[in-house]
């Protein structure tokens, strides 16, 4: 395509002319440093192309070269454990070639290692028909993950040939003689524009619970594999730490951590900390499973935009080999932020508070692409993607914009609260304000595979800290005596609730992580003394005399979430000891 000509230069956006048959999203070389950028607008002669690189020493009179091709990610073996920009880029290997701690301008190095060699074993025959999405034959990425190779979107035709073997990415891994009788050659890569969703059959209905570990999330508020969950909160909060802690513990096969925006030590935590973590639900290390896009606050805002695009596209892919998929953008804020900033230079008409008139929309876009679905081709299979986007409202303020924008699509809402923050109760989800539209199917769910009624245990645990908010107003008023012997154990079994069982210790070996069979003990526990408690009650004991004779007993449930053992052993024996020291609260004149 013919080359135009910068006429000026405004942050990452280049306006240029003579580019007569430019399209939208159409990728360029900017400048003689042959900078990536896309084509965002044209209006009448005038072409906007969007930088995903420092534009500094960019000026008018240089080229701007056109590909024609949209902005799009290489899909293909050698993703898992790798960390890109925001454009896919590889970072590690573009730090090698650079020798330094920031990365050289102009520097194109394609996403997937050229020189790797992948054992590949085929799933077809010469002579087998196949079409989009079918499976032909399988390369182990890592120890935990096989990758699926699949026919290309379009094609439909006959194996001519195919071989196991060792192959490059690169290399000719099998040929189709098309129904036009062309005999089209094939490889391990595939390119998927990144602001388009893949094709599937169909989507389905999430029907299966996303266990995460974190027992606030999964008791009071679960989500599904395949749903939309939004995680707000101030600055401190513990957003970023809640995130990180789904991307380590859920029972997902992939996770896919976006840090779009956020600080360069958050991103160093997770290069760091993941490589040397286990898994629980694999026994293999957790980046054996993880890919990673880093486009941090100092890097291009317009690449910024882009990164979760690349982050979800490449989530599809996996998605379309039948695997569960997670995704964590950190933080949706920071991506709102850049459309706001690039909207501004196009000169648009704001919305709320600057944004643009489209962010409803693009948030929207964004987590649609999220869900289960039928994929195509054989064998029959189903995948999810969990989108779970974190937003950093100024102030804590959930009224503004972008919160209010994801909520409407987000069927998950865990709010986090800076007052809670300060008490150093992690995860600072506030209990009140939180919601999950997916909790009546999922605690269902639940309850069938623990063998408990978990339902209606849940909704017990809700009313005992609604009232506990209910009655605290009471109590700063006129006094914890004034209560009722049974309102003062609710307050009891409300406070052991927060404390033994909704605070977790994020860097704490064993309380980090905490699977349903025992977060399903330590609730029973805790209701348990409550139910027991109330029986004391009417048998004539004071609240006094129970609190008295329970101290000993409070502190080891509270010391319930340390327990290594999650066989039913331990906890039996602490709801037996529940019962003798009520008993000996009777015995030892707790009439009243």
């Amino acid at each position: 395509m013919d080359s135009g000509t910068i006429v000026s230069v405004s942050g990452p956006l280049v306006v240029a002319k003579g580019l007569d048959n430019a399209k939208i999203r159409d990728i360029c070389y900017v400048g003689e440093a042959k900078l990536v950028g896309e084509i965002i607008q044209i209006r009448n002669e005038n072409v906007y192309v969007q930088v995903y690189e420092e534009t500094s020493m960019v000026g008018p009179g240089e080229p701007v070269k056109p590909t024609g091709n949209p902005l799009s990610v290489e899909l293909g073996p050698g993703l898992i454990a790798g960390m890109f920009d925001g454009i896919q880029r590889p970072l590690q290997k573009l730090a090698e070639l650079s020798n330094n701690s920031f990365l050289d301008r102009g520097v194109h190095l394609p996403a997937l290692d050229r020189e790797t060699i992948w054992n590949f074993t085929k799933n077809v025959e010469v002579g087998d028909l196949v079409e989009s999405g079918d499976i032909i034959g399988e390369v182990p990425e890592t120890d935990v993950i096989s990758h699926k190779i699949m026919v290309p979107v379009g094609t439909k035709g006959t194996i001519k040939s195919i071989q196991d073997g060792e192959f490059k990415v690169e290399d000719t891994l099998y040929t189709v003689e098309l129904e036009n009788g062309e005999v089209k050659e094939f490889n391990m890569i595939q390119s998927s524009p990144i602001r388009e969703g893949r094709k599937t059959a169909r989507k389905r209905t999430p029907d299966e619970p996303l266990i995460t570990g974190q027992r606030v999330i999964d008791t009071l508020f679960p989500v599904v594999k395949g749903g939309a969950a939004t995680v707000p909160g101030p600055f401190g909060a513990g957003k970023t730490v809640v995130q990180h802690q789904i991307a380590k513990w859920a029972d997902v096969d992939i996770v896919i951590y976006i840090g779009c925006g956020e600080r360069g030590n958050e991103m160093t935590e997770v290069i760091n900390e993941f490589p040397e973590l286990v898994d629980p639900h694999t026994g293999k290390s957790i980046m054996d499973r993880t890919i990673l896009i880093a486009n941090t606050s100092d890097m291009p805002v317009a690449a910024r935009e882009a990164s979760i695009y690349t982050g979800i596209t490449i989530a599809e892919y996996f998605r379309d080999m039948g695997y569960s998929v997670a995704v964590m953008a950190d933080s949706t804020s920071r991506w709102a932020e850049a459309l706001r900033e690039i909207s501004g230079r196009l000169e648009e008409m704001p919305g709320d508070e600057g944004y643009p008139a489209y962010l409803g929309s693009r948030l929207a876009e964004y987590y649609e692409r999220a869900g289960k679905v039928e994929t195509l081709g054989k064998p029959e299979r189903t995948g999810d993607i969990t989108a779970i986007g974190a937003v950093s409202p100024p102030g804590g303020d959930t009224s503004e914009p972008v919160t209010q924008n994801t909520m409407r699509v987000a069927k998950v809402f865990w709010g986090l609260d800076a007052t809670l923050a300060r008490r150093r109760h992690f995860p600072s989800v506030n209990w009140l304000t939180s919601y999950s539209l997916y909790s009546s199917d999922m605690n269902i769910i639940m309850g069938n595979r623990l063998g408990i009624d978990w339902d209606s245990m849940v909704k017990h645990t809700r009313a005992l800290l609604q009232d506990e908010s209910e009655l605290e107003e009471i109590v700063r008023l006129v006094g914890v005596e004034s209560l009722s012997d049974t309102d003062r154990l609710k307050l009891q079994t409300a406070a052991m609730i927060r404390t033994a069982y909704l605070q977790q210790n994020a860097y704490d070996d064993v309380d980090t992580f905490t699977d349903l069979e025992k977060q399903a003990q330590m609730l029973q526990t805790i209701l348990y003394f409550e139910e027991k408690g109330r029986e004391t009650l009417e048998l004539g004991a004071s609240i006094n005399s129970i609190l008295k004779g329970t101290v000993n007993l409070r502190e080891r449930i509270g010391r319930m979430k340390y327990i290594e053992d999650n066989t039913e052993a331990p906890y039996a024996e602490i709801r037996k000891a529940i019962d003798d020291t009520l008993r000996q609260v009777m015995q030892d004149g707790g009439e009243v």
